[in-house]
């Protein structure tokens, strides 16, 4: 299966890669209200007025420097890496390249106020996310006559490309929310060309189903991986096209393989919190071990997969080994306050935390779309303006890529369980013990003990590789960390046929993530097959392979991918 629709241009081919590094990959954690960049904004208005000195003085220095590019003496560049001035008119036209270079000033001048403001740390950051915000949006690139490419587009279309572009808008007012399409979602469907690899539902509760996959050798390792998937997305992120699929891999390994399809609730479950996905959690681990026969399994979750995995597995306490032998986290935050301060950083303080609390409890859920938009806002350029462009402006249709899909198959989150982990970063309940209780169990780390290993993207902002590393430091000495070179989702979906793919490992010590920076062993190529080798080593005995999904005690409901990934 191609992830790009038949012959795109390079272009549209690096519009899906770049998106594909922004996907929201839903970190719930982060809900911010359209009213916390109504309130930045406000503070940037207060500082102009409070401080008229400061501003007076960027826009003489903005005039000056216009007068600097009008003689030709200027020598501003867009930064190394900005696509949207890579059309050679930006350079070869005067017109255009004086446009670019005011443009820059502007901006940089716009910054420079609130640099030069007498604004707090935090408001400063406020002020600089709506200033980077406008900045972007009013960018020459994002206006038809002033975008060289779309002009070229219209010109050479013989004025084709605007038609379709309204037809693109006009399509988007209607059936996205008014933002721009980020992906053609007519290219795929769900169990025809995205999660198709073969398996059966072994079991079916409120809250989840369990898939058991189909073994793919003779022989198996009789301790079962079982995947637990964030709630705000789909589970089939690790069984897209079988080229890219981490669930196909780990069946070619050997490994028998299960995974938890969490069901997309509507305000009737509003009352479903961590206690609740926890204790459904456990009724798939117990399903997973009476049907391999194996006393024990190995357990994956991914981002906030991996907290619900870990509250899970904390609270077994001294049980837990009979359960849980091994624990997999990738991009799994268990220590917020770990977190390296990014856009999100400046909104999310205890009084903007609460208010999103509040408004999750008054409507009973969370949805997805809405994080969707807003975590666009906080990056326009990767995931508003070039598709605006793209779609609108030289009338294209936007890039079939499976990644974008599944980013754009978003689910809801109760109200309860949205509080839940918001509470997370004022209990901070994997560093503190007894902060947590669920089912009437206390979370208390130190209580439980697995083999780990632990995965981070390098380029990873939604869950920054130091703040993973502290959640390898938390399962313990001998865990294994991973650094991989690349972001969020594509750390996970890393193939060995990745030509690019690099990671650093070794194991965790008790210093600053950059002591593991400077002696991990440095490799070439995918972090799968140490992985792989990995659970070979701790997966048991090979015993051959089950003739048939399920059990007698659970029987098979039906194919995979079953029938919540529908809902």
């Amino acid at each position: 299966m191609s992830t790009v629709s038949p012959g795109p241009t390079s272009s549209r081919v690096e519009i899906s890669e770049e998106a594909s590094r922004n996907t929201l990959a839903l970190n719930p954690l982060v809900a911010i209200q359209g009213q916390d960049l109504l309130d930045s904004a406000g503070i940037l208005f207060k500082a102009v007025i409070n401080e008229p000195k400061v501003a007076t003085e960027q826009w003489l220095a903005f005039v000056g420097e216009l007068g600097s590019i009008v003689a030709g003496k200027s020598e501003r560049a867009p930064k190394a890496g900005d696509k949207r001035f890579s059309d050679p008119t930006w350079k070869e036209s005067s017109l255009h390249s004086g446009l670019l270079k005011a443009y820059l000033a502007w901006g940089e001048a716009f910054n420079g106020l609130v640099d030069k403001t007498s604004l707090s740390d935090i408001d400063k950051a406020r002020a600089h996310l709506v200033t980077e915000i406008l900045i972007d949006a009013v960018a020459p690139t994002n206006a038809m006559v002033t975008n060289p490419a779309a002009v070229r587009k219209f010109v050479d279309s013989g004025g084709q490309s605007m038609w379709r572009g309204l037809k693109n808008y006009f399509d988007d007012l209607t059936r996205n929310r008014g933002m721009p399409s980020m992906v053609d979602t007519s290219a795929f469907k769900v169990g025809e060309n995205l999660a198709v690899t073969p398996g059966a539902v072994v079991l079916r509760n409120e809250l989840l189903e369990l898939i058991q996959y189909t073994p793919m050798t003779a022989t198996v390792w009789k301790r079962p991986l079982l995947v637990t998937p964030p709630q705000i997305n789909k589970y089939y992120a690790l069984d897209l096209s079988p080229d890219k699929s981490m669930i196909r891999f780990l069946l070619e390994s050997g490994i028998q393989t299960f995974a938890v399809s969490w069901r997309n609730p509507t305000e009737a479950h509003r009352d479903w919190g961590l206690d609740t996905y926890v204790a459904a959690l456990d009724e798939a681990v117990d399903a997973a071990r009476e049907i391999s026969g194996s006393e024990d399994i190995t357990m994956m979750g991914s981002c906030s997969g991996g907290i619900t995995s870990t509250a899970y597995f904390a609270t077994l306490g001294s049980a837990a080994e009979k359960k849980i032998k091994n624990l997999v986290l990738a991009v799994c935050l268990l220590d917020p306050n770990a977190a390296e301060e990014g856009a999100f950083g400046c909104l999310m303080t205890p009084e903007t935390m609460r208010a999103a609390k509040e408004m999750s409890r008054l409507r009973g859920i969370v949805d997805g779309h809405d994080l969707a938009r807003m975590f666009a806002w906080m990056r326009p350029n990767d995931l508003i303006w070039n598709y605006w462009v793209n779609n609108y402006l030289l009338g294209n249709q936007p890039p079939a890529f499976d990644i974008l899909y599944w980013n754009a198959d978003t689910t809801r989150l109760p109200a309860a369980l949205h509080g839940d982990y918001l509470d997370l970063y004022f209990t901070n309940p994997f560093v503190n013990a007894g902060k947590l209780t669920l089912n009437d169990k206390t979370v208390d780390m130190s209580k439980v003990k697995a083999d780990s290993y632990v995965v981070a993207g390098v380029t990873d902002h939604i869950t920054p590789w130091k703040g993973v590393y502290k959640t390898a430091q938390i399962m313990g000495e001998g865990t294994t960390f991973v650094l991989s070179s690349s972001g969020h989702l594509q750390s996970l979906l890393n193939p060995p046929t990745n030509p690019k793919a690099s990671f650093m490992i070794g194991p965790v010590g008790t210093g600053a993530p950059e002591a593991f920076q400077a002696s991990a062993e440095k490799r070439k190529g995918s972090w799968w097959l140490d992985w792989r080798d990995w659970l070979h080593a701790r997966s048991g005995e090979e015993v051959a392979a089950p003739a048939s999904p399920g059990s007698v005690r659970h029987p098979t409901l039906g194919v995979a991918p079953g029938t919540y990934v529908f809902e």
